[in-house]
């Protein structure tokens, strides 16, 4: 522990060391399997990342005795020590055995942040789907008026800017707007397989960037333990004028409003910290939230599925490369392009009605949804919440209901007015509702009641997709959106259309 140590703004240093026999140190590297912690092992012991994560190795003199009662006797070099877990990696054993010799041998003297990172993300990467994304859209703000104070800035819907990033130029901006009760320590990861730049940042509460931070005593004299830190990841897709935040994580107890608040300091930091003289930004909520990365790329990415959802997702293919202006003429029936000629055909069996019936749903399928919507495309989406504030289609049922409509329209309206109240604050924080629509006076002579409409499962649309083509739902008369071609998974439902992104988003 530092001897001596005064409050300061900068961020902690990534050789920070938390004592291994902290419990969520424990518990982190408890999650990941045999093959991932001794990958893990062998890359801190690379020459690159040596320097964060430095081992404990045999420093006895010639005098000194092996103790004989140690059950992980340290080695002398770190080539040892490399050589030791590659012999581990080719042999079988449990996972227990190599967190333990982690944790009580080679790194009793703690591990370092720099390493707590890396175990995060091994664990993301061995399970994808741990984390939920929630995508925003950076948008470019009319610079200020000369002489006008505390003036609101506002969108430029007609800029084309995007902000240009450096990982460490962006780092230093947002370290400025970090409280100064509050310390932070930031770590980069390039994923394998996605073209998305991944951010963690770990947040705890304390006026210091020395061991002190991590090891605060409670009034009780008993350490705390990381019961004040907090864990929000960020991805950067490449190309892409999109941002993607997950909800911070706590390692111990904690409550909603701790959770918010940091959600806000990072969704207001972000943008600040992309901004630049006379070019500034703002963030704003897509309405679409998944824990599938490969989702988000493909809705709110650099690809062109932005704008090409359900059955336009033929045009955002890059394999057959269609565009809806592509003449279609028919072709002869004995031209060399034909693929049998009327002679050679086999005169087939006629289909019956049920046949019939299951031939066409199939087909009604593939156009309403295209080439999305599959079941292996690992692109699901888990959830979808939707209010449909419709009126009644028919009055003759609404005539029929009488007195008994007034305690019905109560009854729905007190089982959903808190999910309701969730999905108006979500789309009054994108701006696509105005206030005006939400409040409008209803009509006393249409039945307008609140249905909430909740699709979870591990692929959402896909399933949709298979009740089509089985014929439980009728694809013809299907909205558009139980397609997915609007990209959002939060919004209410007036007109028969969806009100949350403004169609694309584009």
């Amino acid at each position: 522990m530092a001897r001596f140590s005064v409050p300061t703004k900068a961020r902690l240093p990534a050789s920070l060391r938390v004592d291994s026999s902290n419990p969520a140190v424990i518990k982190s590297l408890n999650r990941l399997s045999r093959e991932a912690l001794i990958s893990l092992a062998l890359s801190w012991l690379d020459g690159d990342t040596i320097a964060n994560a430095v081992p404990y190795l045999e420093r006895r003199s010639d005098e000194d005795e092996i103790d004989p009662d140690d059950v992980y006797p340290p080695c002398e070099s770190v080539q040892q020590l490399y050589e030791l877990y590659v012999d581990m990696q080719q042999q079988k054993g449990s996972k227990r055995d190599v967190a333990n010799r982690i944790l009580e041998g080679d790194w009793r003297h703690g591990l370092s942040l720099y390493q707590l990172a890396m175990v995060d993300f091994y664990h993301l990467e061995e399970h994808p789907m741990s984390q939920k994304w929630t995508a925003y859209k950076i948008l470019p703000l009319k610079p200020p008026t000369k002489g006008v104070e505390d003036e609101v800035l506002r969108v430029d819907d007609k800029a084309l800017s995007v902000p240009r990033f450096h990982p460490s130029t962006f780092l230093q901006s947002l370290q400025d707007q970090v409280l100064p009760d509050i310390k932070a320590h930031y770590h980069f990861h390039r994923p394998k397989d996605l073209p998305v730049l991944l951010l963690r940042i770990f947040v705890i509460e304390s006026p210091y960037n020395s061991s002190l931070a991590l090891s605060g005593v409670t009034g009780s004299g008993e350490a705390t333990n990381f019961t004040s830190s907090r864990t929000v990841y960020l991805a950067f897709p490449d190309g892409s004028s999109h941002i993607y935040i997950t909800k911070s994580q706590a390692n111990g107890p904690a409550t909603g409003g701790e959770s918010r608040s940091l959600q806000n300091l990072i969704i207001q930091g972000v943008p600040k910290a992309l901004s630049r003289p006379r070019e500034r930004y703002t963030l704003k909520p897509t309405n679409l939230t998944s824990r599938n990365l490969e989702t988000l790329l493909d809705k709110r990415g650099p690809g062109r599925g932005n704008a090409a959802g359900g059955g336009w997702s033929i045009y955002a293919s890059d394999k057959n490369k269609k565009s809806p202006l592509d003449a279609v003429l028919p072709t002869p029936p004995l031209s060399e392009y034909s693929s049998v000629s009327d002679k050679s055909r086999k005169r087939l069996k006629p289909l019956n009605s049920d046949q019939r019936a299951a031939k066409r749903a199939k087909l009604v399928a593939q156009a309403r949804f295209g080439d999305s919507g599959l079941v292996n495309d690992g692109k699901g989406i888990e959830r979808i919440d939707v209010l449909l504030e419709d009126p009644f289609p028919t009055s003759v049922a609404a005539e029929k209901l009488g007195s008994g409509k007034d305690k019905g329209d109560a009854l729905a309206e007190a089982s959903v007015s808190a999910r309701r109240r969730t999905i108006d604050a979500a789309l009054r924080q994108t701006g696509d509702v105005d206030e005006e629509e939400l409040n409008e006076p209803k009509n006393p002579s249409q039945w307008k009641p609140t249905v909430q409409i909740t699709f979870q499962g591990n692929h959402v649309f896909a399933g949709i997709r298979q009740l089509v083509e089985t014929g439980i739902i009728d694809g013809e008369r299907m909205p558009g959106w139980m397609t997915g071609e609007d990209g959002v998974t939060l919004g209410i439902v007036r007109h028969g259309r969806i009100k949350g992104n403004k169609g694309s988003g584009l």
